[in-house]
């Protein structure tokens, strides 16, 4: 695929040579009105100025067309038929003229052709298969006529002129492989060797304007590698270059003869289809086609011995020609993808209003959650905890939100960003500053309940800072007297981390008087191995199993397991999203320590739930 300007370079060089050829023309068609060889100066110059038309439609077709590579493809090769006639028009001048030896015609004649082959290499350079052919059929015929002399100094003339043609060859040759090496660098990925970010985007604004014109479709394949880092990570970078090198192969292999592929940097490709009818488009094809291709990724990789195994997120973006620049499509292709990542990775998503609506919704939260936190528009709301005689006995410390404008944003949805943004950290010193208040509130008031639980990140559980904040708020807030128990719930997730860190950290918090309760068991990396290690009190089983509690059996299995799995190891359970008396009983019959759902109580403001739960000592 030749540089975008390489063919806006030969285009203006048509209206140079259409200009070097119909001015000089007129001064051969002036001496051969002199010098009686005017028919035919006059039928070659009508020659030249047809030439010269055909110059000015390829220019003007060039300049007016948005054009494909395929219609490209055809007007290079006009372009290349424009520029051999030129030339050759030149030497028929130098055959008519290089005989008029009587009126010395044949020095002008002379003079031009070597012009024109000084001219030929120095704006052909950039095309082999034009400025060679033409400089040959050029400088042969000037050649041959000084050894037609048939004298000594015809002769070296003869001589001379081969060299002047090889020289001529030499640095035209030359300056082609500058060009193309420049060429090459500007466009090409130096690692793999495929097309780069930059070459992608003037591509992309190419066949965008053709698009507009032609009333085509198109798409693009945005592709991230999974987990990529932990290869250079653990093995080096050495083997994470070659690892590109082997996915850039399998991509190119399979997609080169179709679409255009670009390195956008890391471990990111694009791969983007040529122009495709609009009755030919579909959407399930094209889903098709990048399942394959991940199926490919996928595929094990045997490099210096080593065999590894990785797989990719990919996200799919239709090119629509409302859009205005190349990097939209890119942000399209870029949302599926991170969408492939959050759906659990090797994975292919295709864009679409519906997804760009909810990615717009989620940068608006995260832009507000930071204000939230500042103008303290989080509020704590508390749901109750019962026994099996649903007696109020603790209960758990969940966040809300209420804005101005988006009105009461789910936790589900803001806390994830918070996650994300790190913003997890400032909101969680909050929460738990907020949390240890109302537990000297209580214990000063002298209102009672067992223990009151809070939801921990695993960040905040890994920062730096965390078990010396928990320390000071225990010393501040927690009265030795006060007989509330601090629950920390802590997610499955958690797991996934250094475990040895996690029981270090756990055990420290455990010596200030914190109990910990594995939240939502079940539902991700449950291994009776943590039961047995980690210092956990309490497990919380997901409402997920609670849900269709009574019409699945294999939930019942579930749930019935789970409870065997923590009385075994005498922890405390807890089953959380219980929404009625059926369920309730149900799971009464188990020995369940503790409920908690909607059933009992929707999670209330501070002041009510003290109205409706809590009692005096």
């Amino acid at each position: 695929m030749k540089h975008q300007n390489h063919y806006l370079y030969f285009q203006k060089q048509i209206l140079l040579m259409i200009f070097l050829s119909l001015i000089p023309g007129i001064v051969y068609v002036v001496f051969g009105y002199i010098y009686d060889v005017f028919l035919p100066a006059i039928l070659w110059y009508v020659a030249v100025w047809m030439t010269a038309l055909y110059g000015v439609i390829l220019y003007i077709w060039f300049a007016t067309h948005k054009m494909e590579e395929s219609e490209l493809s055809r007007w290079y090769k006009h372009l290349i038929a424009f520029m051999y006639i030129i030339f050759l028009l030149w030497t028929v001048i130098f055959m008519l003229y290089s005989t008029e030896v009587k009126h010395h015609l044949h020095y002008i004649a002379i003079f031009t052709q070597l012009g024109a082959s000084v001219v030929a290499s120095a704006l052909l350079f950039s095309e082999r298969k034009i400025f060679i052919p033409i400089l040959l059929i050029l400088m042969l015929p000037l050649i041959g006529y000084f050894f037609l002399v048939a004298t000594w100094y015809g002769y070296v003339l003869s001589l001379f002129s081969i060299i002047f043609l090889g020289v001529l060859i030499y640095a035209s040759n030359n300056t082609y492989m500058l060009i193309q090496k420049n060429y090459y660098h500007a466009q090409h990925d130096a690692l793999t060797g495929l097309y780069n970010r930059r070459y992608y985007m003037e591509y992309m604004q190419f066949m965008l304007d053709r698009l507009a014109l032609n009333h085509k479709k198109a798409y693009i394949l945005l592709i991230d590698l999974d987990y990529f880092k932990s290869i250079n990570d653990s093995l080096g970078h050495d083997m994470g270059d070659k690892v590109l090198q082997e996915v850039a192969s399998r991509i190119k292999n399979t997609c080169e003869l179709s679409h255009f592929i670009a390195r956008l940097g890391g471990d990111e490709f694009i791969v983007v289809s040529k122009d495709i009818d609009q009755e030919e488009y579909a959407q399930q094809k094209v889903i098709g086609y990048a399942e394959n291709l991940l199926a490919i990724l996928k595929e094990p990789y045997i490099i210096d011995g080593q065999h590894l195994y990785l797989s990719a997120s990919i996200g799919v973006s239709q090119i629509d020609t409302n859009f205005s620049h190349s990097n939209n499509f890119l942000k399209e292709a870029d949302i599926a993808m991170y969408e492939a990542k959050k759906a659990g990775r090797d994975g292919v998503i295709t864009f679409s209003k519906e997804l760009e609506e909810s990615v717009n919704n989620t940068l608006v939260i995260k832009q507000k959650l930071y204000n939230a936190l500042h103008d303290k528009k989080i509020y704590l709301n508390y749901q109750v905890q019962v026994n099996k005689n649903q007696e109020a006995i603790g209960c758990e410390v969940l966040a809300r939100w209420d804005d101005d404008d988006l009105g009461i944003v789910p936790p589900d949805s803001f806390i994830p960003i918070a996650e994300k943004t790190g913003l997890i950290i400032e909101l969680g010193a909050y929460i738990l500053l907020e949390t240890f208040k109302t537990i000297d509130e209580w214990h000063e008031r002298g209102l009672k309940i067992a223990y009151i639980s809070i939801n921990i990140s695993v960040r905040q559980l890994f920062y730096s800072t965390f078990i010396e904040e928990i320390e000071s708020l225990m010393q501040q807030y927690v009265h030795p007297k006060n007989t509330i128990k601090i629950i920390f719930e802590i997610t499955e997730s958690i797991l996934v981390s250094d475990v040895e860190k996690v029981t270090d950290i756990m055990l420290r918090l455990k010596a200030l008087g914190i109990i910990f309760s594995m939240d939502d068991f079940g539902t991700g990396y449950s291994s009776l191995s943590y039961l047995r290690n980690l210092p956990i009190d309490e497990l919380k089983i997901d409402k997920l199993f609670i849900n269709h509690l009574l019409e699945s059996e294999t939930d019942k299995t579930m749930v019935r397991t789970m409870l065997s799995i923590a009385k075994n190891f005498s922890l405390n359970v807890v089953i959380e999203g219980i929404e009625n008396e059926e369920q309730f009983i149900f799971l009464s019959q188990y020995h369940c320590d503790v409920f908690q759902g909607y059933h009992f109580s929707k999670p209330l403001s501070k002041e009510k739930f003290e109205e409706r739960y809590l009692i005096k000592m």
